[in-house]
């Protein structure tokens, strides 16, 4: 029996069964809107560590807690959400609700043929969404969509844009809205504010049917310390690991997991698998892996305890992932896993049997912190700065990466994409059409989050809608069709996507034009005949006479150019096509000689 299935709450045909693990309790009993919640009325009979019984008469809809007497502490006792819930009053509620909602699924094609869409060598290109703030009711007092309203729009803006998942940020329940979800109490529980299970289920199939994946926000790396929820659970640190230096987390003021654990590590592996078999998920992202990894992570100096060997990994916790990956991967093989880890530990995704954490993917976050580190500067000092771009080649095939281009970096005044970007307006659009570019063109998956895709001005807020509005303008509409394109090229293209992580996949043509900020490579897939050079211009200066080197002779299509008039660029350009001539170029046999227009890339591939 699955634990989610023996754990929590489950209507019976008289009535509704109980059970919960409290080892350290002396009494629990269930109290909810039928008994006036008064503990003792509906008791408990422990079974070893778990606590159970049925109670007559409650059915679906019921609110419930448990009601927990600790063996430890004289006179302590609390009132507990359960952490197996299906689902949870919407906040500031607390209880639990007991639901059992079956769903007929409709998305039997995708679940078939998804594992072709989770290799290593296929396009991923997700769409990070925020579903409280994506799109609002503005006659309604602004708020926000539910999971079936939403759908719609959501699966029609996606699948015109062309993106092949949709990554939803933590819709795990979570009593403060402004943590986005990361601060998780409800594991096994939607969050209430969007509707029920069975709508948020509903989502997920109208995406599946079209030909969309979805990735759940996942996070196992910290939980709140709100009283109802999983901290000090039966009077003890049940979830959290007894020593603060492991159990507490200073930076976030939240608690740890205890990873070494037994039942803590089933209880998060239960969770994953969970919303992976009964929710239809194609993937997890981890939140937080790296904060998970490090004993001294957000501590300072005499705040930590090296471990036994000596040094400052968090020996427990990378054995838990080890743990959760290989679940993971037995139970749905054609499932994604993707960790948010930003440090160097070696391995993230490498096989467990070689001591990898066994990961799908890796969040390539130096890739996103030296790209826009770059971006943000004055094209005339960019010449400067050159090497950081670069530096990128030194590892991109260590790991098997996604790149990011998130929520993260678009808050608490780090300003939205577009407003990060220098110079006037038309310098700033044709800068956000430039980093699209590189990022669609670099080895690795893509990940953006909504309103990026058509330039939001303003940075993100998870109290209001995006600014929608802005599409209508042309500029802001342009960027919206550049993505589009760009995501049809990297699913068309096999020289973009099928050796992402492979060193054959990826050749400089020109890493060291610092003089001119100019950068150009070559992507190049399975059949080595595929090839396309990318070129990307990072001043407004146009050079005209650029040679690009290049294999063979012949004519090579103008495959992108982000400066093309229907993007809102100036129309620099190359008359979509360019001969190749008989003058070697960057250790190439011939070369092209092409125009790069300004702030801007261009994509050629022999005809």
């Amino acid at each position: 029996m699955k634990l989610w299935d023996d754990l929590g709450a489950h209507v019976t045909a008289g009535g509704t069964r109980f059970a919960v693990w409290a080892p350290n309790a002396a009494a629990v009993s269930v109290i909810g809107d039928w008994n006036g919640w008064r503990p003792g009325v509906s008791p408990l009979a422990r079974e070893g560590d778990v606590w159970r019984g049925e109670v007559a008469g409650v059915g679906r809809g019921a609110l419930y807690k448990f009601h927990i007497q600790s063996q430890h502490g004289k006179g302590y006792e609390v009132a507990k959400a359960d952490p197996f819930a299906r689902r949870m009053e919407e906040a500031p509620g607390t209880a639990s609700i007991v639901w059992d909602a079956p769903y007929t699924w409709g998305d039997a094609g995708w679940m078939t043929e998804r594992a072709e869409r989770a290799r290593f060598d296929a396009p991923i290109s997700i769409y990070e969404v925020h579903l409280g703030s994506w799109r609002r009711v503005p006659e309604q007092g602004h708020r926000s969509l539910g999971y079936r309203e939403i759908t719609a729009g959501l699966v029609d803006h996606v699948t015109k844009l062309g993106f092949t998942h949709v990554e939803l940020m933590p819709i795990t329940e979570h009593p403060f809205f402004g943590s986005w979800g990361y601060e998780t109490t409800g594991y096994f529980a939607a969050t209430s504010r969007y509707g029920a299970p069975e709508d948020l289920k509903a989502l997920i199939d109208a995406l599946h049917q079209a030909g969309v994946g979805v990735i759940l926000d996942w996070v196992p790396g910290h939980f709140p310390t709100d009283e109802h929820a999983l901290v000090y659970f039966d009077g003890t640190p049940l979830y959290e690991h007894p020593d603060r230096r492991l159990g507490f987390h200073p930076e976030w003021n939240t608690a740890i997991f205890d990873y070494g654990r037994t039942e803590v590590r089933e209880f998060l592996i239960a969770s994953a698998q969970f919303w992976l078999e009964e929710f239809h998920l194609d993937g997890l992202r981890v939140d937080g892996v790296a904060s998970m990894l490090y004993r001294d992570y957000g501590r300072k100096a005499g705040e930590w305890e090296p471990n036994r060997l000596g040094g400052r990994e968090y020996l427990e916790a990378a054995d838990f992932l080890r743990q959760l990956t290989t679940e993971v991967a037995s139970a749905a093989p054609d499932s994604i896993t993707i960790a948010e880890e930003s440090t160097a530990w070696p391995g993230v995704t490498a096989p467990v049997a070689k001591r990898g954490l066994g990961f799908g993917f890796k969040w390539d976050l130096g890739w996103m912190h030296d790209t826009l580190k770059y971006l943000q500067l004055d094209p005339i000092h960019r010449s400067h700065h050159h090497r950081e771009l670069t530096m990128r080649g030194l590892y991109m095939h260590t790991e098997q990466f996604v790149l990011p281009l998130g929520h993260d970096e678009v808050v608490y005044g780090k300003r939205s994409l577009l407003a990060k970007m220098p110079g006037d307006r038309w310098q700033q659009f044709a800068n956000l059409r430039l980093l699209f570019a590189h990022q669609w063109a670099q080895p690795g998956k893509k990940l953006l989050f909504m309103g990026g895709e058509f330039g939001q001005w303003n940075e993100w807020n998870h109290d209001a809608s995006l600014d929608w509005h802005l599409t209508a303008d042309a500029l802001h509409g342009a960027t919206m069709l550049l993505v589009g394109s760009l995501n049809a090229l990297y699913r068309t293209e096999p020289a973009l996507h099928e050796l992402d992580g492979e060193p054959q996949g990826f050749k400089w043509l020109d890493a060291d034009d610092a003089a001119h900020s100019i950068l150009a490579y070559e992507r190049i897939g399975l059949d080595a005949d595929e090839r396309i050079a990318c070129v990307f211009n990072f001043t407004p200066v146009v050079r005209e006479g650029y040679r690009i080197g290049v294999n063979a002779p012949g004519r090579y299509r103008e495959l992108l150019n982000t400066d093309a008039t229907g993007f809102g660029g100036s129309g620099v350009g190359n008359l979509g096509e360019v001969t190749a001539v008989n003058a070697p170029a960057q250790g190439r046999p011939y070369s092209l000689p092409v125009s790069l227009p300004p702030l801007g890339a261009v994509w050629f591939k022999r005809a």
